[in-house]
C-alpha cells in the first residue's frame, strides 16, 4: 500500500480541491467522513490526517464533530478553517465568534518559524473564510501566523505534530498554499509522493484479474471519456471477457458510432457491438416536443435496445461502470449520511429483472484530470481522451422541440464545424463544453438575390471544473467569425448563428 493522507470531510467547498492538490503531487489521498473513528483509521494507516473546512459554528449544538481519539494515533494532523477551530476546541483551547468576520483575501504575517512555513515569505496573501476563530491556544501550542483581525491565524503543537490553518491553502487565492500543503505531507508526514498512473494501472488490472476469474464483463461503451477508459483498462486486465454495447440512437455527433468502432473494434480488438437504433429512436420521438418526455423517451429506449444486446452475449456476471470519485464522495453535511449514489448518467439503471450484474467501477477513486492521464498512459489517442462532455440523450435535448431526421442532419453538420473550428484555438483544453444548438425559430436572410426563412443556430462555448458552475467561454471573434460563416455557408437550412453568453446559474449549461 502506497502511503496516503486521510481527509476528514465537515462539508467544505473546498474538500476535493484538498483531496486534488495532494494528488497532483502524487500522494494518495481519501475524502472520508468526518465522523470516522480512530480505531477505523488505524486500521488503514494514514501517514497523516487533514480535517476540513465546514460551514458550521463549532460552537453550535450538533455540529460535525470528530473522535477525539484521532489526536493520539501519532501521526500529524492539520486542520484547516473550521478544522482548525475544532482541533482547538477539542484539545483545551477556547473558540469564539470573531469580532469581525473575513472572507476573501487576507495578510497573514508569519510570527514564529515552523515546517510549514519553511523557506516561505514572513508576509503573504492568503483567502479567508470564517466567522469563528481560535481565541486562546490549547496547552502545548504556539501562534505561527495572524493577521490584522485574526491573531491566532495558525497554530501548532510541534511536539504532536498537530497543526492548524485559518485560511485555505488548497485554493488557488493562496498563492502559496501548495507549498504549504506540500511541507505538511512530504516535510511533516514523510510521505514519498510515489503515488503514479503506471502504478495504478498495474494494480487495477492485477485486481480486476483477480475479481472477475473467468467470468465475463459487460460494459455499455457511450463513446465519452469515462467509459472509454474503462473500456482500455478493462481490455489490458481481462482481454476477450470483455464485451461492450454500444448504442447509436440516432441521436450522435457525426460519423460517431464509425469513430467508436475504428478505435475500439479495429484499433483495440474489444468485442464491440453496435445496435444501430437510429430509426427506432426517431420513431419513438415522433411527435415529442417537451424535454422531460423526450428525455424519458430517449433513456427507456436506450434501456430496452442495451438489455435486448446483453441478453445476446449470453451469461454475464459483472457490469462495468466509468463511475468517478466524486460521484462517489460521501456526503458529511450535519443532516447527511453516508451516500454512494451514482449519478444517474453514469449507471445503466433500470435494467430489467432478468439481468443481474456485480458492478466493476475501476475508476471510482480517479478525478475527471487524472482519468485523462489515464487514458493517454493505457493509449487511447487525444481525440477520445480530451473528449469535451456529451449529453446522454445526446442531440435530442439541443434539437429544442421535435426531433426529426431532417433536424439531426442540420444539427450535425452544425456542430461538426463548430468542433473543428473551436479545436484549433490554443486555450481548447479550457473548454468544458462546446456545441451547437438548433433552435425551434426560423428568420427571414437574403442568400444570393433571394429571401429565405430558415433556421436559426446558436453556439455554447463554456468553462468548468465539474459542470456544477460555468462561465461563458470567451471564443475569439476570429473562431466566432468562421463559424458562423462554415455553418451559413456550408449547412443548408440555417440562415442565421447566434452566440449563447449566459451563466450558469442563472442558465444551466444545455438548452433542455
Amino acid at each position: 500500500m502506497h502511503d496516503w493522507i486521510a481527509i476528514l470531510d465537515f462539508g467544505s467547498q473546498y474538500s476535493q480541491l484538498i483531496a486534488r492538490r495532494l494528488r497532483e503531487r502524487q500522494v494518495y489521498c481519501e475524502l472520508m467522513r468526518f465522523d470516522t473513528t480512530a480505531e477505523t483509521l488505524r486500521a488503514r494507516g494514514p501517514k497523516g490526517i487533514i480535517l476540513s473546512g465546514g460551514p458550521a459554528s463549532v460552537l453550535e449544538a450538533g455540529s460535525p464533530d470528530c473522535d477525539p481519539a484521532l489526536f493520539d494515533l501519532g501521526v500529524p494532523v492539520l486542520g484547516i478553517c473550521y478544522g482548525m477551530q475544532l482541533t482547538g476546541k477539542k484539545l483545551g483551547g477556547i473558540v469564539r465568534k470573531g469580532e469581525s468576520r473575513e472572507y476573501g483575501m487576507a495578510s497573514v504575517d508569519i510570527a514564529g518559524a515552523a515546517a510549514l512555513f519553511r523557506s516561505l515569505p514572513e508576509q503573504m496573501p492568503v483567502w479567508m473564510s470564517h466567522g469563528d476563530q481560535v481565541e486562546a491556544l490549547p496547552p502545548g501550542f504556539r501562534i505561527l501566523a495572524k493577521t490584522h483581525t485574526c491573531p491566532i491565524a495558525a497554530m501548532a503543537d510541534e511536539s504532536r505534530r498537530i497543526y492548524g490553518l485559518q485560511f485555505h491553502p488548497e485554493v488557488v487565492h493562496t498563492p502559496h498554499g501548495g507549498e504549504i500543503l506540500e511541507h505538511f505531507i512530504f516535510d511533516v508526514c514523510g510521505c514519498a509522493g510515489d503515488w503514479k498512473m503506471s502504478t495504478f494501472i498495474e494494480e487495477s488490472t492485477r485486481s480486476i484479474r483477480q475479481r472477475v476469474g473467468g467470468g465475463q464483463v459487460l460494459l455499455g461503451l457511450s463513446g465519452g471519456v469515462d467509459s472509454s477508459v474503462v473500456a482500455a483498462l478493462l481490455h489490458k486486465a481481462i482481454g476477450p471477457q470483455l464485451h461492450c454495447v454500444f448504442v447509436d440512437n440516432g441521436l450522435l455527433r457525426y460519423k460517431e458510432a464509425e469513430q467508436v468502432e475504428d478505435c475500439f473494434g479495429r484499433a483495440f480488438g474489444i468485442d464491440l457491438r453496435i445496435a444501430r437504433s437510429g430509426p427506432l429512436f426517431l420513431e419513438k420521438l415522433a411527435g415529442i416536443a417537451d424535454p422531460e418526455r423526450k428525455r424519458k423517451v430517449i433513456g427507456r429506449t436506450f434501456i430496452d435496445v442495451f438489455a435486448d444486446e446483453a441478453r445476446k452475449i449470453g451469461p454475464v456476471k459483472f457490469l462495468a461502470q466509468g463511475t468517478l470519485y466524486p460521484d462517489v464522495i460521501e456526503s458529511v453535511h450535519p443532516r447527511g449520511g453516508p451516500s454512494a449514489t451514482i449519478k444517474s448518467h453514469h449507471n445503466v439503471g433500470g435494467l430489467p429483472p432478468d439481468l443481474k450484474f456485480e458492478l466493476i467501477e475501476p475508476l471510482r477513486e480517479l478525478f475527471k484530470d487524472e482519468v485523462r492521464t489515464l487514458g493517454r498512459e493505457l493509449g487511447l489517442p487525444d481525440t477520445i481522451v480530451d473528449r469535451q462532455p456529451f449529453p446522454g440523450p445526446g442531440l435530442g435535448v439541443r434539437i429544442l422541440g421535435e426531433v426529426t431526421a431532417e433536424r439531426v442532419a442540420i444539427l450535425q453538420q452544425a456542430d461538426l464545424r463548430v468542433q473543428e473550428e473551436v479545436r484549433q484555438i490554443q486555450a481548447y483544453r479550457e473548454i468544458w463544453q462546446s456545441f451547437a444548438v438548433l433552435l425551434p425559430v426560423q428568420t427571414v436572410g437574403v442568400m444570393g438575390d433571394e429571401r429565405t426563412y430558415e433556421n436559426v443556430v446558436a453556439v455554447r462555448a463554456v468553462s468548468s471544473m465539474d459542470g456544477m458552475t460555468a462561465d461563458w467561454f470567451r471564443l475569439p471573434y476570429e473562431t466566432l467569425d468562421s463559424i458562423a460563416r462554415r455553418i451559413i455557408n456550408e449547412v443548408r437550412g440555417v440562415n442565421r448563428v447566434v452566440f449563447d453568453i449566459s451563466s450558469k446559474p442563472p442558465s444551466t449549461i444545455e438548452w433542455e
